[in-house]
């Protein structure tokens, strides 16, 4: 029996619809992945905690310095910072280099160590499929000979994702507890102290990938005199007008100024220091105010004013910032709550100095409120501009009696400290050296060892991540035809339904509303 007129228009328009929403589902108005450079991040691996605990132990009698940046999150995990390298969201290859690395020396003999290895330039590749490596440049020493090797991006370790699809990422991408084993090229490069396939520590790391962009279908006619800048094609935001700048490099003719208003002073205060805070004694914490930053291995103060004396060197820089360092918390009280504020660098007589405002209380109960304490000292020699910098890079940095006073006698007065780094500005257009980068703060997302079916998630502060199904076909498009089919399949039991007479409610008449399979995902979905 033929279907009425009115309801064969019904269903023709609902084809229509879906034929329409397919169309619109599949072209090039969603917002995509885009394929890039990655900007930023950070890695953190405890390599492997018993190589550690043997370094530093009775029979190496060893240690570990860091190098180019790198910090320790924890007292045995090491962050390496500033990813670069790029990424594919269509297939999901990604690669990642890390600056940043560690030494480790020990089998003190004669002055010189049997055992030395570098590990730096750490680099993380993966590639559709679930393959993955990390990578280093090593240089190590051998047990037998005493000659040391170096090698660029040597394979440390296959590392296992399982289960994880690094497909269509935005923003920032996460990977927690990443399993590693160590290959041929890493058990070498240990010393063979344990043999390929040894299982290394899990590791995290976190990059900042392209935001997603969202193109649109029907592009917009540009104004007839309106030219798009080389900038705006690619993307980006076209620089505004401004004057030209002088000719010829920042620094190359710096003015013979002794008054400065920029600066950067970069210290860690001390690594062991830092561990005991957050480590399972105090099991504290710092927060930075006024300015301040954190470096990773270190916290910057900026920005500085001060005067140079080019003549005899003399140097008076004070820098702008706060640290505070809580722990050992006890009910609404600290044991630990100490305030490292606005320190300066005097350079006066061929001696250096590092001066702050101290705060708070210390683990002995005392409590402290100092003004310009001289904390530690350091050698200036070498000191001088450049490129219109005064700056000095990781000078050595002993603790002063006053020092040692102000930190309650955790350390006695000459104890090594973290080197410090600090520059000015002598010329208003030098650039002062840059922060490492760390990226944004890593996402919650499962490990790389949960369910087959995790996948890594933006940050909610990141740009919107295109997901995509199995197929290829976007996510959107598939939930809303589904909609429709649901619509069109309960329009036709409706039909049957009023071709027989029936009186019941339709089944299904809820799809597509806030409840049902075609909702939107909510905010914390993502995690």
């Amino acid at each position: 029996m033929p279907l009425p007129s009115r309801l064969r228009r019904l269903a023709a328009t609902l084809v229509a619809a879906l034929a329409a929403l397919l169309v619109v589902g599949l072209s090039p108005g969603q917002a995509v992945a885009v394929e890039g450079k990655v900007a930023g991040g950070r890695l953190d691996w405890g390599i492997k905690q018993s190589f550690l605990t043997y370094v530093t132990g009775p029979i190496a009698k060893g240690s570990w310095t860091l190098t180019g940046g790198a910090a320790t999150v924890g007292g045995s995990t090491f962050r390496f910072h500033s990813a670069t390298g790029g990424y594919d969201p269509a297939t999901g290859t990604l690669t990642a280099s890390f600056s940043g690395g560690v030494r480790f020396t020990g089998h003190q003999e004669n002055g010189a160590n049997a055992l030395d290895l570098s590990i730096g330039r750490l680099g993380f590749r993966a590639v559709q499929g679930g393959a993955a490596g990390l990578y280093a440049d090593v240089s190590s020493k051998s047990k037998e000979t005493g000659q040391v090797s170096s090698v660029s991006q040597a394979k440390l370790a296959d590392l296992s994702l399982a289960g994880v699809d690094l497909r269509g990422a935005a923003g920032t991408l996460t990977l927690s507890n990443v399993p590693g084993a160590l290959t041929d090229a890493g058990a070498k490069a240990f010393g063979n102290f344990y043999p390929a396939g040894t299982a290394l520590d899990p590791l995290t790391l976190s990059v900042n990938l392209p935001a997603a962009q969202a193109t649109s279908s029907a592009p917009s006619a540009p104004s007839p005199t309106a030219v798009p800048s080389p900038s705006a094609a690619a993307g980006t935001p076209a620089a505004s007008a401004a004057p030209a700048a002088p000719a010829g490099t920042p620094g190359t003719r710096a003015p013979a100024r002794t008054e400065f208003a920029d600066g950067a002073l970069d210290w860690g205060v001390r690594r062991t220091f830092r561990d005991y805070v957050t480590g399972a004694i105090a099991q504290g914490r710092w927060e930075l105010g006024a300015g301040a930053a954190d470096g990773g291995a270190f916290f910057r103060w900026t920005p500085a004013k001060g005067r140079y004396d080019p003549a005899n060197g003399d140097l008076t820089a004070a820098f702008t910032g706060t640290v505070r360092f809580t722990g050992l918390r006890s009910g609404d009280t600290y044991g630990l709550d100490l305030t490292l504020a606005n320190p300066g660098v005097t350079v006066s007589g061929g001696q250096g100095r590092l001066v702050a405002d101290v705060s708070g209380r210390t683990p002995d109960g005392a409590t402290r409120q100092l003004t310009g304490v001289e904390l530690a000292a350091f050698d200036p020699a070498g000191l001088k501009p450049e490129g219109g910098l005064l700056k000095a890079v990781e000078v050595p940095l002993k603790l002063t009696e006053g020092g040692a006073k102000a930190f309650g006698g955790l350390y006695p007065a000459g104890t090594e400290m973290d080197p410090l780094s600090f520059a000015v500005a002598l010329d208003p257009a030098a650039a002062l050296p840059p922060l490492p980068d760390l990226g944004s703060a890593p996402a919650t997302v499962p490990s790389a060892t949960a369910s087959p079916t995790a996948s890594p998630a933006a940050s909610p502060s990141a740009g919107p991540v295109a997901a995509s199904s199995p197929d290829g076909f976007p996510v959107a498009a598939v939930v809303g035809g589904a909609v429709l089919v649901a619509v069109l399949a309960a329009t036709g039991g409706l039909l049957v339904r009023r071709r027989r007479a029936a009186a019941a409610p339709v089944a299904g008449a809820e799809v597509g509303t806030s409840s049902g399979p075609g909702a939107a995902p909510g905010p914390d979905d993502a995690a």
